[in-house]
């Protein structure tokens, strides 16, 4: 059985072929080359997992070709051969990406270990990137769903801002999409194969928020046994998250402002400084610039995040496209459930623009798969809903004193604790927020 391909890049023919011979006996296909030149050409045409190189090539140094081939083809591991006396090459081979060296002349049982060992890294590499790009495949900016006016604005104001490196806040209100928005610009920008990491902010107290973020010192605080990774950290190189920024404690935020400043933190019980290379994308369903006014976010947080600002339209203003992303899910649920049920009738969708969305796109998904639980036909009709979306009527819709977001706000988590039936827990799932911060609202709103 193939456990991966080869190239072996050396000039001295005799020990090549017998490289060649001992690996192919392991189960390896193995190809082979006399120059770094020919090498370089191999790798263009072969999909090569491992290279075995030596030092002294005719036409090239292999030091310096591990780094061109590192940089050409980063999912290549590379494995050094050097002579007697020039271990030196070895060691600077390794910090220009190298996996290991191995000095011509050892024992033959040597290299296969070491061999077996890149192999296994570089074959396990490729599977991550495959997932990486199939699952990231879903987030492209052509797979999100809808043709109605006010989307198409959004997508080609992302479509813009994801080729640069610029910070990016999505607003709009709970359910509207902006992980996926964020996951998309990722996605379409230059940082795609590194990676994305998002966190909610407003499911952390403080000083959790803190150490997920920007990682920890081992002694640093009670329970801290060992040094911790942040999120910041994890993300190097790649694209962080923030959703509900605007449920982060005031003092952090100078924190955060830092590291949009200068890309250097502190983690916590640290003295020295760790740089990353982060790309921001933040999410809000508040205004943060009236939170400034009050206090309660900083103003120069918030200039900071809004270099771009994309707006997210609730559901009930694009109703056009109700129909289109209740298809999707219809696809989704029925094959995850096992269900034979290919179309939703007229009433049912009628039923569906009728109704006002107040929990948009992520209040849509929860209902289409219970309405695709409950049906036992082959299509969906207007009783295997809701009853509140059954017989809601638009005439009969709370009407607002006021159409500020806190009193928008109020009222939907009012709605979506009666559909729970009081259910905090599930409330706050439903919602996308923590339960710490329901249980603020519920109280800031006297609910």
């Amino acid at each position: 059985m193939n456990q991966g391909t080869l190239l072996i890049i050396d000039d001295e023919e005799k020990l090549r072929k017998l490289l060649a011979r001992i690996l192919s006996l392991e189960g390896y296909i193995v190809i082979e080359a006399a120059t770094g030149k020919e090498g370089l050409k191999k790798l263009e045409l072969e999909q090569i997992d491992v290279v075995l190189s030596d030092v002294k090539l005719p036409d090239a140094n292999g030091v310096e070709l591990t780094q061109t081939i590192k940089t050409r083809f980063p999912e290549i591991e590379i494995v050094v051969l050097t002579a007697f006396g020039t271990i030196a090459d070895g060691v600077k081979a390794i910090k220009n990406g190298a996996f290991d060296y191995i000095t011509k002349g050892d024992d033959n049982d040597k290299i296969i270990p070491l061999v077996a060992k890149a192999m296994d890294k570089a074959l396990s590499q490729k599977a991550i990137l495959r997932t990486n790009k199939k699952s990231g495949e879903q987030y492209l900016f052509k797979n999100i769903i809808g043709k109605s006016k006010q989307i198409l604005e959004a997508i080609a104001l992302a479509k813009k801002v994801a080729t640069t490196d610029a910070t990016v806040l999505l607003l709009g209100e709970t359910g509207t999409g902006k992980e996926v928005f964020a996951q998309s610009i990722h996605q379409e920008g230059s940082r795609k194969s590194k990676p994305f990491v998002a966190i909610n902010c407003g499911a952390f107290s403080k000083e959790l928020l803190e150490s997920e973020l920007f990682g920890h010192r081992s002694g640093s605080f009670t329970g801290a046994i060992k040094d911790k990774k942040g999120l910041f950290e994890e993300a190097d190189g790649g694209t962080i998250f923030l959703d509900e920024i605007g449920e982060m404690n005031i003092d952090l935020q100078s924190k955060l402002l830092r590291v949009l400043e200068s890309g250097e933190f502190l983690k916590i019980g640290d003295t020295k400084p760790t740089k990353v290379n982060v790309r921001v994308i933040a999410a809000t369903n508040r205004d943060l610039k009236a939170e400034s006014d009050k206090g309660h976010f900083r103003l120069d947080l918030y200039y900071r995040l809004s270099v771009f600002q994309i707006s997210l339209p609730p559901l009930r203003e694009r109703k056009t496209d109700i129909q289109e992303i209740a298809s999707f899910f219809l696809r989704y649920f029925s094959a995850k459930n096992n269900k034979p049920i290919k179309s939703m009738n007229a009433e049912f969708i009628d039923r569906l623009k009728d109704y006002n969305w107040q929990g948009n796109i992520r209040e849509l998904k929860n209902i289409m798969e219970r309405a695709i639980i409950l049906c036992d036909g082959k299509d969906l009709s207007a009783t295997d809903l809701p009853f509140e979306i059954q017989h809601y009527s638009a005439s009969e819709a709370p009407s607002f004193s006021s159409f500020d977001l806190a009193s928008v706000e109020k009222l939907h988590i009012k709605k979506v604790l009666q559909h729970t039936g009081g259910n905090k827990t599930e409330t706050a799932r439903l919602l996308n927020i923590g339960l710490t911060t329901l249980y603020r609202k519920i109280e800031e709103y006297k609910i």
